[in-house]
């Protein structure tokens, strides 16, 4: 059945008038996107109760007043803070393993399949007002980091679940049943999910999870850098653990060797991808997931953070016809997000785009994404020659390991495609010598390597607690730059607060250094001259190195010297 719509559910309950729904459909479309019933509460023209009730009208859903509901701790334990708060939800009631919650987005038929899949119950929905949730919510629940303390609290005390885990840890036949009950139970679900959803809510990377012979430590990653959370008891690392790897579709039984999975998640509405791998240690299994949240990338080139030099002349560069294009930088540097963004700007009805990835990353409507699975010999290399046959005008090969794939790429390039890929190395010149120790001739360097590009993320400073501070001589030195430049500089560091978790830090921004090839640097390749004369080269034909590009980042007052020192190596 087609839900009847709202407008019209709101003049048959005599909210408005005809006149008045005519008016709103007119407001509608002058704001694509917006819903009629908030605009008619935006409006005036209903309450927000009045709104409630007819969207409960038109899912078949029941009124459910916030203010009558008894709700006991007991309940409210059965939903963290954090989930209540992103689904904008408030359980109210729980009878036979069936959860029933108050919603303020009943046209959201996603909550509801969530919470289900997250909690492990069955979710009957009800409608509430936004702001009865939100007042709820504020009165009912206690700050996150204290929830997070009570529940590890709680489990450590928790002598059952205990006794269940060594049970199954000593030695022995492995019983397979005892640990999918103890991995499925309630206490190690919602401790798992309170962690996935706090990393996920703080943007995190990066979750590991470390067996150590003492204690079982959880630490995220979020802008670059690790910090602990509250180590769960040192008995539930085997559940947690087997409970990673039921979500993720894992072997459960085998402890020996290494697994790598993937758990797809909704939350909150939008995709989030899980990148598992699990690793036997002395101690039990290590596990690290990588976050991959689609909805905090921006796929725009406008974004990364470049300045207007750089991006101009590397917009030039995605225009030429063929030639290879490289994007270098350690793991977590933001090359996938650059190349995504490029291929994003290209993307057009007029050019065949075709890339292998190892994983692929993020979806894009138009492109022709392969991911690589070396358990069915789909290699970048054995790809990468079925794609030439594809007919494509733009390749992005994920990562070029070995000579074979360097080789096809270079074929690729010199047969009319503009191939893009990365490499791990410290900085763009020092590219060059990179793919001459593959093994790739230098004639065949010169002529399809058209740019590199390296860059680096570093951390910004918290706009809400920056202040001026006094650098010491030593880190100017460490800097390797000639001090009279910084005579009349003022720069700045966070002292924390709130805003930041006292880190001082709050988001990241891009550090880029672009050479692109000329005439006279390929004459200076052919001649084998060192990577310090190519470096001098290209400055002099306008790169900006990464240290000095840091700098004016610190000049301005974005980042600190510490993060530049961190991120950077010194040019000499």
């Amino acid at each position: 059945m087609v839900a009847r719509r709202i407008g019209q559910i709101l003049v048959d309950m005599g909210f408005i008038t005809d006149d008045q729904l005519q008016l709103l459909l007119e407001e509608q479309q002058q704001q694509p996107g917006a819903l009629l019933g908030k605009l008619a509460e935006e409006m005036a023209l209903i309450t927000d109760e009045q709104l409630a009730q007819a969207l409960a009208e038109q899912q078949g859903m029941k009124v459910i007043q916030l203010s009558e509901a008894k709700l006991t701790p007991e309940l409210l334990e059965r939903m963290s803070e954090s989930m209540a708060q992103l689904y904008r939800v408030v359980p109210v009631k729980f009878e036979n393993n069936r959860l029933t919650v108050a919603t303020c987005d009943p046209q959201n038929l996603s909550i509801q399949d969530e919470l289900r899949t997250f909690l492990g119950y069955e979710i009957e929905m009800g409608v509430s007002t936004e702001r009865d949730i939100k007042a709820t919510i504020e009165r009912f629940y206690s700050s996150e980091s204290e929830s997070v303390e009570k529940l590890v609290a709680s489990l450590a005390n928790d002598e059952e679940l205990e006794e269940a885990a060594r049970a199954l840890t000593a030695d022995g036949p492995f019983d397979l049943d005892g640990a999918e009950a103890l991995a499925d139970s309630v206490p190690v679900r919602k401790l798992l999910n309170l962690v996935l959803l706090l990393a996920i809510k703080d943007h995190a990377s990066d979750i590991h999870m470390e067996p150590f012979e003492d204690e079982f430590r959880i630490r995220i990653k979020a802008e670059g850098v690790l910090y602990e959370m509250v180590p769960p008891p040192r008995h539930l690392a085997f559940a947690i653990t087997t409970r990673i790897k039921v979500m993720a579709n894992l072997d459960i039984a085998e402890r020996r060797l290494p697994q790598d999975g993937r758990i797809e998640l909704m939350v909150g509405g939008h995709p989030v991808d899980l990148r598992v791998s699990v690793l036997p240690t002395m101690f039990g299994e290590s596990v690290v997931m990588r976050v991959l949240d689609r909805s905090v990338v921006s796929l725009s080139l406008d974004k990364v953070g470049m300045d207007d030099h750089t991006i101009t002349e590397f917009r030039k560069t995605m225009e030429r016809p063929n030639g290879i294009v490289l994007v270098t930088g350690p793991t977590g540097s933001g090359k996938t997000t650059t190349l995504y963004s490029a291929l994003s700007e290209m993307n057009e009805i007029t050019e065949k785009i075709i890339t292998t990835e190892d994983p692929v990353e993020y979806d894009i409507d138009g492109i022709v994404q392969i991911p690589i699975d070396h358990s069915v010999g789909i290699t970048f290399a054995s790809c990468l020659r079925a794609i030439l046959r594809q007919d494509p005008d733009i390749i992005l090969i994920g990562e070029i390991r070995d000579l074979e794939t360097a080789e096809i790429a270079i074929q690729a390039s010199l047969t009319g495609h503009l191939v893009f890929s990365t490499l791990h190395t410290n900085d763009a010149p020092s590219t060059i010598t990179r793919l001459k120790d593959m093994g790739i001739p230098t004639y065949l360097v010169t002529a399809t390597v058209e740019a590199i590009l390296a860059q680096r993320l570093v951390r910004r400073i918290c706009t809400k607690c920056r202040e001026e501070v006094e650098v010491s001589k030593d880190l100017i030195l460490e800097l390797g730059v000639d001090p009279s430049k910084h005579e009349g500089k003022k720069f700045y560091r966070g002292k924390g607060c709130d805003n930041c978790n006292n880190t001082g830090y709050k988001g990241r921004l891009g550090l880029f250094e672009l050479l692109v090839m000329n005439d006279d640097m390929r004459e200076m390749i052919m001649q084998n001259a060192p990577t310090d004369d190519l470096r001098a080269k290209a400055v002099s034909y306008g790169m900006i190195p990464l240290r000095d590009y840091g700098l004016n980042y610190a000049y301005q007052g974005v980042t600190t010297l510490d993060e530049i020192v961190r991120e950077t190596v010194h040019d000499g």
